[in-house]
């Protein structure tokens, strides 16, 4: 805490003539009347602000009179936008064609069926499991198929070829399984076999035989049409499906007489 003759001290080198103290400050001596006495105040440049408190006077000046009223400047008023005001983007008008291509596609869940195939003389058959089960020695299906062979003049003993085709190949996974993929599947398996030995006629037995080797439908059956790759092909309904009507028996006999010639004469 300075005391007066320092602080006057300190005054002095700064050059400061006449001063005023905001507070009664210790060890200092009286102050001058003169220096508070109340300066002229003009109304357009003092601006009182609402709800100022009170000043604090101290006992010196509450003998004296009131203390002078500083000069308040006003800060000019910048306005700053807010983002309510700013502009917005337009948005742009979304055409129902291109919703309708961004749309997803609708999943297609896969296919399920088990196809056996076998050869008979220079024919393969592709035929459908229709339980999903391999063919049984008594199997009432196996035994009708023998009887077809036999009426076609080929082996009534047919060789199986491998496994089972079981779609879909995996219970799980990411793998597409769809009826493309499948159909690519069982086409490709029926290549590699044509390779190993020649086919003069592939049978497609059965509704997932045609549309997964053959690409075609039930309006096919009893049809000979040309695989891509594959050669010739005849199309008939599943053994199932002639044992439960048997009057599609007949049909299969009259589509096999016409085509016995393309089977029996490599067979002799």
């Amino acid at each position: 805490m300075l005391n007066e003759p320092r602080r006057r001290a300190y005054l002095t080198a700064m050059q400061v003539v006449s001063w005023l103290p905001r507070t009664e400050l210790p060890f200092a001596a009286p102050s001058r009347p003169e220096l508070l006495a109340p300066l002229p105040v003009f109304e357009d440049e003092v601006e009182e602000t609402p709800h100022a408190p009170a000043p604090v006077q101290t006992r010196s000046e509450a003998a004296v009179g009131p203390a002078p009223v500083a000069r308040v400047v006003e800060r000019p008023k910048i306005e700053i936008p807010r983002p309510s005001s700013m502009a917005k983007p337009v948005a742009k008008p979304v055409d129902d064609d291109s919703v309708a291509q961004v749309a997803k596609a609708p999943v297609v869940p896969p296919p399920r069926f088990a196809l056996q195939l076998l050869r008979a003389g220079s024919c393969l058959l592709l035929v459908e499991l229709a339980t999903g089960e391999p063919f049984q020695s008594r199997d009432p299906s196996y035994l009708l198929l023998k009887d077809m062979l036999r009426a076609a003049g080929l082996p009534d003993s047919p060789q199986i070829i491998g496994e089972p085709v079981r779609w879909p190949l995996l219970v799980r996974g990411q793998m597409d399984q769809g009826p493309e993929a499948a159909r690519d599947f069982v086409q490709g398996f029926l290549y590699a076999r044509t390779e190993e030995a020649p086919c003069t006629c592939l049978w497609l037995v059965g509704l997932p035989a045609l549309r997964f080797a053959g690409e075609v439908d039930a309006e096919s059956y009893n049809l000979e049409f040309q695989v891509e790759g594959l050669g010739p092909a005849w199309a008939l309904p599943g053994l199932e499906l002639l044992m439960d009507e048997p009057q599609r028996k007949a049909d299969v006999w009259r589509a096999m007489r016409q085509l016995m010639g393309r089977w029996k004469s490599t067979n002799e």
